[in-house]
């Protein structure tokens, strides 16, 4: 078990309308009538399934393909009168979901036969930075090809991955494990079968990226083949007045009126396998892509997502959401709001470091809304309570007869979370200090690779073999454009200084971390002193040194080191082994106990449970509706409009929209973008009820014909609290409105091209 998933995410950081007038040219069928004031349609014979939709109330759940097939999700399909039956998103390698691509934390989707990806404005920051100078801050400008040699490599450590292939291995990795006794051997073994199942994946196919996933808490497993694509290239990405456009006022926020999409282009080799960044590459072309409508949608319509969603706790016990409530959460807060000011105190300047300090603080402060957005809507209502009672059946389900088994690990399961509780903070703030520099965490990284190196292939730790050294070196050739000095000392010093607040006796690593003396006062003064050296005498900055080390480092030549960096992990070391000696047994311990819980809440719940998010493909379905879909007032139509930014706008940022854009709003030049149900008004961004988390950004959202009718981009601060418990109440997907995105192209930015290539002729 992984400690600290919070921090760890969140430190990477390093998701208007109604239909258009009816239009039989473009192949409408929408035949219903409509309140021309407030958007919401009135049932109509047209559409005998009106009334179902409007009265659905969903369930949550982020699907697996596999079970689209589902009675349920077959009934409710029927009766929400989806021309695209549910048994069709069980077939992941058709269409529509063999376009959906996952990308580095985001999702996407191909959207032409030339590789064109359509995906997130925010989920291109790094790629935007890679390629920023002060004197060009595409951060701030946007960017835009109107040639395919214009467009701009996103970095080698850009990945678009294109499924290829599924197959259940659930047997082969959990038969005869619980004939292990130790568990520390177990979870080696666990680990060895993970390996060879990715050897024989890629055996002879050095374009294709496997990798093993775990479902229901380890009690299914998935072996996934991708391409990995490695060229992925910057298209079209709008100013950031428009691609985030509210910024962190609006953040987490409903209403909307942010154009959150870019786009990129996926390049392979002239024989169409993946191959590194070169000029002589050429176009991905993909088995299929989607087709872009705007035609638009209306309240009560039909609408899913697919994509990767990256983690979730919904078959966690009531014991682990305690601990998140009452400790974790508030601690992780509290050390992301730290990094926050970091971030924030060094915008403005006209530096490299601002830059990247803007894109640090925008990926801080997602995370810090998202975590006060969970926290508080766990806190208030009745959530825990339901996690509680849902936990106390799932328990007395287990203490049935003949269920001796179950109740056994969920027993052993809760005795492994007290212990690992009653050490959880010490665990956060070592953790927490020795990923808080770059240059200490690239120092340990390249000692694993040194000690790892001395063995067989086979026998090294996953993302440590001769099948990760590619991406270990695209790496250590964009460490430059992400790294920064200034924001590296701060953020390292800010963790030191925190785990000052331990005692002293939790805390003896960081006496060995600083090389303090026997008896020396460990403080502030000390780590101030520590550091100044260090960053003044490091090497590591140096990348042909760094990819030297990358390649062909030795535990001894780490261990002659002169660069305290260096020194330092390999004082640290022997604290990484003892540490991750413990985790080993815990996790060999958690193999055979955790799917017995997960298997027992399926049960309680008759059979049907949707395993928790991990960044595997999902989907997710519903309708498009506002907070309040009973509502009559205007303000509560579930679609925002261009005109609104109008009025919104002050010109200072974040609302500052550019003012070509703002030239064409005044002059109500929306064309056939238009919505006449929203008064000849552009819709910009729409409300749905459906079940997204971070790692859906990206996603397309899908009418049902299967065709993308906008993107997925965010959620509201109160519905975060479903990603433990799902509240059908407070819980809506933020989605930027593909009527929007065209009209934009078309008609502010020039990208006529695009909007062409997707099969979609400009109107204006």
């Amino acid at each position: 078990m992984k400690r600290n998933a919070l921090l760890c995410a969140a430190l990477v950081a390093g998701c208007g309308g109604g239909n258009k007038p009816v239009a039989p040219e473009l192949g409408s069928t929408h035949a219903t009538n409509t309140d021309q004031t407030t958007g919401t349609p009135a049932t109509s014979a047209a559409d005998p399934n009106l009334a179902f939709r409007l009265s659905y109330s969903n369930p949550g759940g982020m699907w697996m393909p596999a079970q689209m097939t589902l009675p349920q999700h077959v009934e409710t399909f029927k009766k929400m009168g989806v021309a695209m039956g549910s048994e069709v998103l069980a077939r992941p390698l058709e269409e529509p979901l063999a376009a959906i691509v996952q990308l580095n934390g985001c999702t996407g989707s191909l959207v032409s036969p030339d590789g064109l990806v359509v995906t997130n404005h925010h989920c291109v920051q790094g790629a935007l930075q890679y390629n920023s100078k002060p004197e060009s801050n595409l951060v701030e400008n946007g960017f835009l090809a109107k040639t395919r040699e214009e467009e701009l490599s996103g970095g080698p450590t850009q990945r678009v991955m294109v499924v290829q292939a599924y197959k259940d291995i659930t047997k082969e990795m959990r038969d005869g494990l619980d004939k292990i006794k130790d568990p520390v051997a177990r979870k080696d073994e666990s680990e060895k079968r993970l390996k060879q199942q990715i050897a024989a994946c890629e055996k002879d196919r050095p374009w294709m990226r496997c990798q093993v996933s775990s479902f229901f808490r380890g009690g299914m497993y998935q072996l996934i083949e991708m391409l990995e694509i490695k060229d992925v290239r910057l298209v079209y990405v709008p100013h950031r007045a428009v691609g985030n456009y509210g910024g962190e006022i609006d953040n987490w926020a409903w209403p909307r009126h942010t154009g959150d999409f870019s786009f990129y282009r996926a390049y392979v080799g002239k024989d169409g396998k993946p191959a590194e960044y070169s000029p002589d590459n050429v176009p991905f072309k993909p088995k299929h892509w989607l087709k872009v409508t705007t035609e638009g949608l209306k309240p009560g319509d039909f609408v899913m997502v697919t994509g990767y969603p990256g983690r979730t706790s919904r078959t966690k016990t009531a014991s682990e959401i305690h601990h998140s409530v009452e400790w974790e959460l508030p601690y992780t807060l509290a050390s992301l709001q730290e990094r926050y000011k970091l971030a924030e105190s060094h915008i403005g300047d006209k530096n490299e470091t601002a830059i990247k300090a803007t894109t640090m603080k925008q990926g801080v402060q997602n995370y810090v809304e998202k975590y006060e957005g969970l926290l508080e809507g766990l806190k208030k209502g009745n959530l825990v309570a339901q996690k509680d009672e849902l936990d106390a059946k799932v328990k007395a389900w287990a203490a049935q007869p003949g269920h001796e088994e179950y109740k056994t690990a969920i027993d052993k399961l809760e005795q492994l979370l007290a212990d690992e509780f009653r050490t959880a903070r010490v665990d956060f703030d070592r953790e927490a200090a020795f990923g808080g520099s770059k240059l200490l965490s690239t120092s340990l990284n390249l000692t694993r690779w040194a000690e790892e190196r001395g063995k067989k292939n086979e026998d090294r730790k996953p993302g440590f073999q001769d099948r990760d050294m590619p991406r270990a070196l695209a790496g250590q050739k964009s460490f430059a454009r992400t790294f920064d000095r200034t924001l590296d000392r701060e953020g390292f010093r800010l963790q030191l200084v925190r785990a000052l607040q331990l005692p002293e006796a939790d805390r003896p690593w960081l006496a060995t971390l600083l090389d303090a003396k026997k008896g020396q006062k460990i403080d502030e003064a000390l780590i101030d002193k520590t550091l100044d050296a260090w960053y003044k005498a490091t090497t590591l900055e140096d990348e042909k040194l760094r990819t030297e080390l990358q390649q062909k480092g030795t535990t001894k030549q780490l261990k002659a080191s002169k660069d305290p960096f260096v020194k330092a992990a390999q004082r640290l070391w022997p604290t990484v082994k003892a540490e991750e000696k413990k985790d080993d047994a815990r996790e060999g311990e958690l193999l055979l106990v955790t799917p017995y819980y997960a298997d027992a809440m399926k049960q309680v719940l008759g059979g049907v449970l949707s395993s928790d998010a991990n960044s595997t493909l999902r989907i997710t379905y519903g309708t498009v509706k506002s907070f309040k879909p009973e509502s009559k007032d205007p303000a509560d139509v579930p679609f925002t409009t261009a005109t609104q930014i109008l009025a919104k706008n002050t010109g200072t940022e974040p609302f500052d929209a550019p003012k070509n854009e703002l030239d064409a709003i005044k002059a109500k030049k929306f064309g056939p973008y238009a919505d006449a149900t929203l008064g000849g008004d552009l819709p910009v961004c729409f409300l749905s009820d459906l079940d997204i988390t971070n790692g859906n950004s990206g996603s397309p959202t899908l009418n049902e014909k299967g065709e993308l009718v906008g993107l997925a981009f965010d959620g509201t601060k109160e519905g975060n609290a479903s990603d433990v418990v799902f509240n059908p109440t407070t819980t809506r997907t933020i989605h930027v409105d593909a009527r929007y995105m065209i009209w934009l192209m078309d008609t502010v930015d020039g990208a006529d091209h695009l909007v062409k290539e997707m099969g979609l002729q400009p109107r204006l």
